[in-house]
């Protein structure tokens, strides 16, 4: 497990689930590009910081720490696992109020999205996107809180900066979905 902390420190957000977001961004784009997807519970820090003061200190979480949400990274996500299924087998502990996943994708512009041939299954797709002229490597990293409160941060491969990145509480809704399933009872 790692502590996301920042040495320059997150941009000033409306909200502790935005902040984490793009915490958790800066974080991923520190360790580039062409990364497997990553999983991260987020806690309460002051909870954190009360009943497990040891691991507080290992995260480097001092009691003047601005953040109230602390992203704790898990263990790597089993490779060639599909992402869906593999969430659909997380249950998260109650102290984990909320959690986020990064994760690498192509995308292609809404006109380049008309123009997919009929029939195809999924590899095909994948093959067709991946040689496509208009492809974009998007970094997505996606939050839900137990509370239902959602938060993602996008960031273009070609436009990698910090000054780039779009957030949005709905940009990847069916990740979203997958992610607060994790906390369904």
């Amino acid at each position: 497990m790692s502590n996301l902390s920042s040495a320059s420190g997150a941009p000033m957000a409306a909200s502790p689930l935005t902040r984490a977001v793009l915490e958790i961004d800066e974080y991923a784009a520190g360790l580039g590009w062409d990364q497997p997807a990553r999983l991260f519970a987020l806690v309460d820090t002051d909870q954190l910081r009360a009943q497990e003061p040891g691991l507080a200190a290992q995260l480097g979480i001092d009691n003047d720490a601005e953040a109230t949400l602390t992203p704790v990274e898990q263990d790597e996500l089993p490779r060639g696992a599909p992402l869906d299924e593999f969430l659909a087998t997380i249950a998260w502990p109650d102290a984990v109020v909320g959690c986020a996943l990064t994760v690498e994708r192509l995308m292609l512009p809404p006109a380049a999205e008309a123009s997919v041939p009929e029939g195809m299954d999924e590899g095909q797709l994948a093959k067709w996107v991946a040689e496509h002229p208009d492809r974009q490597e998007v970094r997505m990293t996606v939050a839900v809180l137990r509370d239902g409160a959602r938060e993602t941060a996008l960031r273009l491969r070609e436009k990698d900066s910090p000054t780039e990145v779009l957030t949005g509480s709905d940009l990847v809704p069916g990740l979203a979905e997958a992610l607060a399933a994790t906390f369904a009872e």
